[in-house]
């Protein structure tokens, strides 16, 4: 029974989350309006309302659910199965880039294309008006 309530006790899980985060206490109660002191209470509390659980998912940039679902073994797994170890070396197999990234250097090369098109069109108005007059 123990180890039930440990695994259920929301506010080990809000330190956690934060703590994995690298945020401070002072800068999740700067997010919630709140004191220090406070987020220190609501991380030494077992239960937390709703409402203010989903201010501080909100403050965290996770969901309700998330927090109510977090797990370490879960953390744990996904480290593991991320990571092959061989020979003390560490590969990981996950995502080396961030896709958004990758989506705002296309979006600024088409506009920068977009512009050099534009000028091209410009630059051949200029030519054809020199040709009339």
């Amino acid at each position: 029974m123990q180890t039930k309530t440990k695994n259920n006790h929301i506010g080990r899980k809000i330190s956690r989350i934060r703590e994995l985060r690298g945020m401070k206490q002072e800068t999740l109660a700067e997010g919630l309006g709140i004191s220090q002191q406070a987020v220190s209470n609501i991380e030494n509390s077992e239960k937390v309302d709703d409402v203010k659980l989903e201010e501080i998912a909100k403050a965290l940039g996770v969901t309700k659910e998330g927090i109510e679902n977090f797990s370490e073994e879960a953390i744990l797994n996904i480290i593991g199965n991320t990571y092959h170890v061989d020979n003390s070396s560490a590969v990981n197999y996950g995502c080396t880039f961030n896709p958004l990234d990758k989506l705002m250097e296309a979006h600024e090369e088409n506009k920068k294309l977009y512009e050099r098109l534009l000028q091209a069109e410009k630059d051949k108005i200029t030519y054809l008006e020199k040709l009339i007059k």
